[in-house]
């Protein structure tokens, strides 16, 4: 399974990436906000630092606008993603970046019937929503399992993103699943490698590390 990280912080991009927990970023025009940063300046910078796709997103709502943000923003970097939304017009977007060689991630994805059209319009991603299909009470991981049975019946390439990922719980389920690559904010990424138990044995071993009066160096 691939890591990206969601998260326009360059500083937490770097920290993940140097400890190779990263194979790519995905970024929204909200996590521009949060970053306080002029967009092309913010994804050229990760894009120096990620060696794999960095999603940069399109904010017009037709598709004539979305091929001409798209394009521009891959003239950014080569390992740029236009990230697109499942609308039909943003499937007309896909069609037309796809066709030039354009890596594309559709995004907001809540069906298996959208993401059949995405993968039909040439996407390299679709990203369901797991986080907000479960905030209405929908089972998000059953969308990944339905998305996964399709796209394998057919071979289909397009790539499983799974997206609005909450916690370690939705990463672990999403691997089980099969889901090609998760996208989560790096504090959630973080939290995998914490364990209560883990803590209680740390404590225990210093605890009797002490009383032995050693030192390893």
């Amino acid at each position: 399974m691939k890591f990206f990280v969601d998260t326009a912080d360059v500083a937490a991009i770097r920290e993940l990436n140097d400890l190779g927990m990263v194979d790519g970023v995905t970024t929204n025009p909200s996590l521009i906000l949060k970053s306080g940063r002029d967009i092309a300046e913010v994804t050229r910078e990760i894009c120096e630092i990620v060696s794999g796709p960095v999603s940069a997103e399109v904010v017009a709502s037709d598709a004539e606008g979305m091929i001409a943000e798209g394009r521009h923003l891959a003239k950014i970097a080569d390992n740029i993603a236009v990230k697109v939304p499942l609308t039909w017009d943003g499937l007309r977007a896909c069609k037309v970046l796809s066709g030039e060689g354009r890596m594309v991630n559709v995004t907001l994805c809540f069906s298996p019937a959208q993401a059949i059209l995405a993968a039909k319009a040439g996407a390299s991603f679709i990203s369901p929503f797991i986080g907000r299909l479960d905030d209405i009470n929908l089972d998000g991981m059953e969308l990944i399992a339905q998305i996964r049975e399709i796209y394998d019946n057919y071979d289909w390439t397009t790539e499983i993103l799974a997206a609005s990922i909450r916690s370690v719980n939705h990463i672990t389920d999403a691997a089980r699943i099969g889901a090609d690559v998760i996208t989560a904010p790096p504090a959630v990424i973080k939290a995998m490698a914490s364990h209560v138990l883990t803590d209680k044995g740390l404590d225990q071993f210093n605890a009797d590390w002490a009383k032995t009066g050693q030192k390893i160096v």
